[in-house]
């Protein structure tokens, strides 16, 4: 049983090595819809923590030559806002000294730094990135753009990926990349302003997703395919009380890279379907390739326990999706190809000692996949 909520693992986990040699980040994602057209669009909300006992009053950028040639590693807490599905996609960054942001690290937890906020039942804030900003400064990593937000969350499913993530493994600092999904199904509500223009979020439509992410690196491949808006193919009915979430790529324990390996659940109407390598009991097997096509990126995924498998097809068109920007801890930029999306469209076929249980339409995909530079 996957679906438990452990708000401890949304802790900001920045300590130790970590603290000099890491990144901490809370990631929303959720569907809003215009205003004036009600055209539906997807964003999302990221607050990026980066080697916080390196910092100081102002942030320190990994990719701007100077701090190379000194050997300086990036320092900051970075406000990543974007948004998905053309016209006006991109993503826009807003920086701060980590002396000038307030945390409050143990659970629930916080962050705060001027006008930006985020903790497990709320976030606000304001990102502004000028056409200025852009050619001046590379190393932000952002496009040109306004938005501002003010918004509730409910989380109402977890994915909790078990002892992997739990206190000794964190304490150890054992993984080069944690992960915990307190809500892979979300519920958001509220506004956000792009560029003038207003969009509403509501539960009922918002289907969101939270979760959180922590370490020393990236994986190579990353992969991730996430949503709740799900309707049986078989009966036709919304399945209300259900959500999916696969991710991973190549995970890393201290200097030893595994096979590519994912983690994977499918909460279908209260019953649970888990796909997890770290659970050795369950013979989990996974195969999945992703690829780029003219005009889109598809996923495949097929994963088999003891008794239960599910065959995952996703795809998403490139024009709706961002090549999102991340620097490492380290101060390199490896990801230069990092496909991400929030409106990716498949099935999802899950079977029972080879017996069909279901096949699934999937709506408002979170997507992504990317891999280091050759």
């Amino acid at each position: 049983m996957f679906n438990k909520h452990d708000i401890k693992r949304n802790e900001f986990m920045l300590n130790g090595g970590f603290g000099k040699k890491g990144y901490d980040w809370w990631w929303h994602s959720f569907t809003a819809r215009n205003a004036a057209t009600n055209e539906e669009k997807p964003f999302y909300i990221e607050f990026f923590i980066c080697n916080p006992k390196l910092g100081g009053d102002e942030p320190i950028f990994g990719q701007l030559k100077e701090n190379k040639e000194k050997g300086l590693r990036p320092s900051y807490l970075m406000v990543n806002v974007g948004t998905w599905k053309s016209p006006m996609k991109g993503q826009f960054h807003r920086f701060f000294g980590i002396n000038n942001v307030e945390i409050h690290k143990k659970s629930p937890y916080s962050v705060k730094a001027d006008d930006c906020y985020i903790s497990e039942e709320e976030t606000y804030g304001k990102v502004y990135v000028s056409e200025e900003d852009v050619k001046l400064h590379p190393e932000y990593m952002s496009d040109a753009g306004s938005i501002s937000w003010n918004l509730k969350i409910k989380k109402d499913i977890a994915y909790n990926v078990g002892y992997g993530a739990g206190k000794l493994f964190r304490n150890l600092q054992l993984f080069e990349m944690f992960w915990h999904v307190e809500g892979m199904k979300s519920r958001y509500s509220g506004e956000i302003i792009l560029n003038g223009e207003k969009y509403i979020v509501s539960e009922d439509n918002s289907y969101g997703y939270a979760d959180k992410n922590w370490g020393r690196d990236f994986t190579s491949p990353w992969l991730w395919l996430s949503s709740c808006n799900l309707v049986s193919s078989i009966s036709g009915k919304r399945l209300e009380n259900s959500a999916f979430d696969i991710g991973g790529g190549r995970p890393k324990i201290g200097f030893i890279a595994l096979k590519r390996k994912l983690l994977s659940g499918f909460y279908y109407e209260g019953k649970c379907f888990e796909f997890n390598f770290s659970k050795f009991w369950t013979n989990t097997r996974t195969k999945f390739e992703s690829h780029e096509t003219e005009d889109e990126i598809i996923w495949h995924v097929e994963q088999k326990t003891w008794n239960n498998k599910m065959i995952t097809d996703i795809r998403c068109k490139k024009e709706d999706m961002i090549l999102i920007n991340y620097e490492s801890p380290d101060g390199e930029k490896r990801h230069n190809r990092l496909w991400n999306g929030g409106n990716g469209e498949g099935k999802v076929a899950l079977y029972h000692k080879n017996k069909l249980v279901d096949e699934i339409i999937c709506r408002n995909v979170g997507c992504e996949y990317g891999e280091y530079n050759k």
